[in-house]
């Protein structure tokens, strides 16, 4: 039956299936929309005979075009955006507009970082034949005593005031290269994690040899003082890292990093590889054994990288996949891949008996049709059993798919100190290429797992083969231990080092990994930020197609009042970021390392998403050769193909250089200050000054940029004057106006002159660097500069300004009002500069009221006004944001919000148009507890088990500490705490998690300059007029509040998680799951060589613990669910 307004609305999908209506919220939504699509219908037109009567259009129009006239006078005369008009025209004979050539320049770019980056090869590579010349000339000594500079216990002393051993004085300095670290650049430091002992006599003969790596440290540094940190992590565990630098364990004294755990090491000491993990959960395997188990897992997903691919089978007398969308295939062993299986993990239950051989026979099929496929990283293979024991006969499963060939390795985990099985557990990793390992506690797995890379690596090591490895972004948690949290995105070159005696070839013996770290800050700034244009930027993708650098890349996110790494920083690919590109041309062209361009057209996010640019972009991009990166440029249509070039004298520019309201862009380059130590304490602008009068002939500049900026100081000092003249003239009224003037260039000068004392200045953070959105830098021009970029030519962008908290925004402050200064030479139109003001909030207020006191007829008293309670009216922008009401507490929000029946009308009436972005790189609230709700409903006394738990697990710590093991044990027992400890932490504080969203901006249609209309609600009818503002980005509203509208849902600017809600939907997420994307994989691979000793399969693990203590692990684990069940 058709509604009362004659409509019928269709809830159906759009392909017939059920509407996708789960849960209350869902329906609402869409009853929600009903309302909105019947309210509308009702709506119509206001004719003029009905409105005039309540709205006069006439005066509203007198309104609008008297408060655009007050306001584009005040904004012009403070900021004198005409006389710097002016100035550039005077110039425009002897300027010259250039077209950028895109191609040639991401070319350019490429050659450049190319040659950066070869140089931090070159130091690798030094490094590794002084390791491996060291390690030839080196005798083992089971008995070799030697004092080295042990990063935790340097300049520590005893109780007496005497070093502690180890910790001898080591003399550490600020250095502004290494971030203002405390460091010793004449010298390396060697770290240890916890649970390696400092004396094992494999770890001082490791740390001996490698003392001849420190020359070459110092060595390499001097020859390129661009390098930042260079280390050498061993296979036993040590960590040499130079410049030498004191380690700090954390709040429960543990020191977790270890360096065999680092992406850089295992990537450069293995192959890429192929990983089925099978898990027994059988029945025998609850209590301690599952969860050793389930941190063995763990600790193998960490060992993965982004060029690796993995899935997981448990078993018990059937087989089930932990994730039944990975079912019969693999995925990509990216972060969010081995977050998603951890997750799972952690939720295996025990049931029934465990037999191993269809488990098996699914993993060693998974793997062949894998590598006849031609899928995955067609190079290494293997299996991981997980298990407490195997009592079947297995050997014709691997009779049939593996042997006599073995190109499947199998990797055997033995869980618990039951040592039953230990012999039918080795001899299945001796049989296929395998090592075999027994874990009885949680701080063995660290060591056990590592073992499998040594395998692995085998073949790479015997034919010493030096493959060069650069890493996916990171970021630097070496030094998160020593009070020196670096927040920059890293990217690491590695090389492996073999032992090359000949007595030892076949075992291939890899002594470690070194590798030197590279900033991605400095390597993007060899893209130089000014001949990208306003809107132009540089990025740089990896082979796998996730991003190394691009100016939209967040990869940190605000949890309270700390700053935190997300999850899956480092794996947002490409097409999260370029997500126009919905065909994925640019992403699958980079990836193929192709040359060439494209063109988009694409909705760029601006102001912290709350506003949008419509713009057309080209994209350039190529690979950089011998490293799996690939570089993009991205130049804007229109004047953004442009650059700017002028000719000025030195002396005419040096001498508007030096005014004290210049300053220049801080992250640019305008000259290379970050290599002689004499440099580095000068500004970009004192080392420029030194560079043009010659007082220092070892300075390298920019001379393109430094030409550009002598001119734009010719051109904008007269600015100076024109400013201070007007601060001195000011009257006391005026000073009520404005706070400052500022302009900026497209070579990254900004001046600025304040009109009142810079006490009284409303927002103290604008134009500083806390403010990144006010200024220049790397990744982008100030916000001011990029709106009014897009701004018609004469016309004003106003945008207000808030005081932002680490909780947020606070209360509107101020308004800056800006417009772009352009040049034209032969038909070709480049922005030169912006020029704005920054002007109180009260002043717009009182102009505004001010203006609408105005009427049609002057002779008559004004028969409406905006102080009437009869009529509302709103300043608001193009976005939809309110300047000014009557009511403070509104300004600053967005209209939608406050009056939806308005906005609503508005958006049908075609007025505004609501373009919906997306984020692939959100962060959201988990909408439930992965885990069953009916947890909640046991009794009390589970919270009481529970803890129990807890402290019977800290007891059983606490005795592996202090027991009789040794020391090894009691290591590994401080390892375990610190396992303990970081798993709980996890739980309690992970709050957020990744998340794709999609958000509305509202934008005015600039077409519709006027319009008027009636809404109706119901029992009354709302009227209202629009008006725009002149030369301006401004609307003026005029409604009637008589009429209460509230039947209207507000319309509101806010983020909701996509979500594949729908029953019928899962199908699609399980495919988007599975689904692998184009990638490029690594050009060398090492699966096996014929001198390979695969006899070398592992042993069995020491047994001698008393039976108290095994005992005790297991009922603190076993007895609490016991009780619960």
């Amino acid at each position: 039956m058709r509604g009362l307004l004659g409509f019928h609305l269709d809830t159906s999908t759009p392909h017939g299936g059920r509407p996708c209506c789960q849960g209350p919220a869902a329906c609402v939504s869409l009853q929600k929309t009903a309302v909105i699509l019947c309210l509308l219908l009702c709506s119509t037109s206001l004719s003029p005979t009905r409105g005039q009567t309540k709205i006069p259009l006439e005066t509203v129009k007198l309104w609008a075009d008297t408060f655009g006239r007050d306001l584009y006078n005040t904004v012009t005369k403070y900021s004198g955006s005409l006389l710097l008009q002016k100035k550039y025209k005077d110039v425009e004979p002897s300027l010259n507009i250039m077209e950028v050539d895109g191609l040639e320049l991401v070319k350019k770019f490429s050659e450049d970082m190319e040659a950066m980056l070869r140089r931090k090869v070159e130091a690798v590579k030094n490094l590794v034949e002084a390791a491996e010349e060291a390690d030839l000339n080196h005798e083992f000594n089971e008995s070799l005593v030697f004092n080295y500079y042990n990063s935790v216990l340097i300049n520590e002393k005893d109780e007496n005031g005497d070093y502690v051993e180890l910790g001898a004085e080591f003399v550490l300095e600020s250095n502004a290269h290494f971030s203002n670290l405390m460091v010793n650049t004449s010298i390396s430091s060697v770290q240890l994690p916890t649970n390696v002992y400092n004396k094992d006599p494999d770890i001082l003969n490791g740390v001996y040899m490698s003392e001849a790596l420190n020359p070459v440290f110092v060595e390499n540094f001097q020859r390129d003082p661009t390098l930042t940190w260079q280390y050498f992590g061993s296979s036993t565990g040590f960590f040499r890292i130079y410049p030498g630098i004191k380690w700090t364990p954390d709040e429960n004294g543990v020191i977790a990093f270890d360096c065999r755990n680092r992406g850089w090491y295992i990537q450069a000491a293995t192959s890429p590889k192929d990983i089925v993990i099978v898990v027994d959960t059988s029945g025998s395997m609850k209590g301690l054994r599952m969860t050793i188990a389930k941190h063995t897992i763990s600790t193998i997903l960490d060992t993965l990288g982004e060029n690796d691919f993995v899935n997981i089978i448990a078993y018990s007398d059937y087989i089930h996949y932990v994730e039944p969308c990975f079912k019969g295939t693999l995925v990509q062993a990216d972060r969010d891949n081995r977050e998603h299986f951890k997750q799972l993990v952690d939720e295996l239950m025990v049931k029934g008996v465990g037999i191993v051989n269809p488990a098996l026979t699914e993993a060693f099929q998974i793997l062949k049709q894998f590598q006849e496929a031609r899928q995955g990283s067609l190079c290494n293979q293997a299996i991981m059993l997980i298990t407490d024991g195997a009592v079947e006969d297995y050997k014709p499963v691997f009779e049939k798919y593996n042997w006599p060939d073995r190109k499947i390795r199998v990797f055997t985990y033995l869980i618990g100190r039951e040592v039953t099985f230990a012999d039918r557990m080795k001899w299945i990793a001796c049989n296929n290429k395998g090592y075999y390992t027994q874990i009885s506690t949680l701080a063995d797995a660290q060591e056990n797992v590592m073992e499998y890379l040594h395998v692995l690596s085998r073949p790479m090591v015997i034919n010493h083969d030096h493959d060069i490895t650069w890493t996916e972004a990171y970021m630097d948690s070496k030094l998160l231990t020593s009070q020196a949290q670096n927040l920059m995105l890293l990217t690491t070159v590695a090389m492996p080092v073999f032992s090359k005696k000949n007595e030892t070839r076949s075992h291939g013996i890899l002594l470690g990994v070194v590798g030197s770290d590279v900033a991605l800050r400095e390597l993007m700034k060899l893209a130089p930020r000014y001949k990208l244009g306003v809107h132009g930027y540089a990025f740089l993708n990896t082979n796998n197609g996730y991003i190394l650098s691009h100016p939209d890349l967040r990869p940190l996110y605000r949890e309270g009042k700390k700053l935190k790494p997300k999850p899956n920083y480092n794996s947002v690919d490409l097409s999260e970021v370029e997500w126009e590109d919905q065909a994925e041309t640019l992403r699958t062209a980079m990836i193929n390392g192709e040359t060439g361009s494209l063109s988009m057209d694409v909705k760029v996010p601006l102001d912290k998403g709350k506003r949008v640019l419509f713009l057309t972009n080209d994209y350039f991009f190529t690979d950089i050769s011998d490293t799996p990166f690939s570089l993009g440029v991205v130049l804007s249509r229109g004047h953004g193909e442009y650059i700017l070039l002028g000719n000025t004298s030195a002396e005419d520019g040096l001498h508007d250089l030096l005014h004290p309201d210049l300053t220049l862009a801080s992250d640019w380059i305008y000259c290379i200050t970050d290599i002689d130590p004499d440099h580095r304490k000068l500004s970009q602008l004192e080392a420029m000054v030194r560079f043009l009068t010659g007082q220092d002939p070892d300075l390298e500049c920019d001379e393109e940029l430094v030409r550009e900026v002598l001119l734009d100081a010719v051109v904008t000092a007269p600015m100076e004057a024109y400013w201070t003249a007007l601060a001195l003239n000011a009257s006391d009224e005026s000073k009520q106006a404005v706070d400052m003037a500022f302009l900026g260039t497209r070579a990254g000068l900004l001046r600025s002159s304040l009109f009142v004392g810079s006490e009284k200045v409303s927002d103290k953070k604008f134009l500083t660097p806390e403010d990144e959105d006010s200024v220049f830098t790397m990744d982008h021009f100030p916000l001011w500069y990029r709106q009014a970029a897009e701004q018609p030519a004469g016309s004003f962008v106003f945008n207000l300004r808030s005081a932002e908290g680490p909780e947020g925004p606070s209360q509107p402050m101020v308004v800056t009002a800006s417009t772009a200064v352009a040049v034209t030479v032969d038909k070709k139109t480049a922005i030169a500069a912006a020029v704005g003001v920054q002007m109180r909030l009260e002043f717009l207020q009182r102009t505004f009221w001010a203006a609408t006191w105005q009427c049609s007829t002057v002779e008559e008293p004004c028969l409406e006004s905006c102080q009437d309670s009869e009529l509302d009216c709103f300043i608001i922008d193009n976005n939809g944001f309110i300047l000014v009401s009557e009511r403070p507490q509104e300004m600053g929000r967005f209209l939608g919000e406050l009056d939806g029946a308005l906005m609503t009308q508005l958006l049908s009436m075609g007025v505004f148009s609501q373009v919906t972005m997306y984020d692939y790189q959100a962060m959201c609230k988990p909408s439930g507890h992965h885990h069953s709700a009916a947890r909640s409903l046991v009794s009390p006394l589970s919270a009481l088990l529970t803890a129990t738990r807890w402290l019977v697990n800290e007891l059983l710590l606490l005795l592996l500490e202090w027991s009789a093991w040794g020391s090894w044990l009691a290591d590994s027992g401080a390892e375990a705490k610190a396992v303990f400890h970081h798993s709980h932490k996890h739980k309690k504080q992970d709050t957020l998690q990744p998340c794709d969203t999609e958000y509305p901006v509202f934008v005015h249609q600039t077409a519709v300059q006027e319009t008027n209309g009636i809404i109706e609600c119901g029992t009354c009818q709302k009227m209202f007029v629009m008006q725009q503002i002149p030369s301006s980005n401004l609307l003026l509203l005029v409604t009637d509040p008589t009429c209460d509208c509230s039947i209207f849902p507000p319309v509101l600017q806010e983020a909701t998680e996509v979500k594949l809600n729908c029953a019928h939907n899962a199908s699609v997420k399980c495919d988007r799951m599975r689904s692998q994307k184009l990638r490029r994989r690594p050009d060398s691979c090492h699966a096996f060589h014929p001198e390979e000793n695969a006899q070398e399969c592992g042993g069995t693990a020491d047994t001698s613990a008393s039976l108290p203590m095994l005992l005790l692990p297991l009922c603190a684990w076993v007895l609490p669910f016991q009780l619960l069940q």
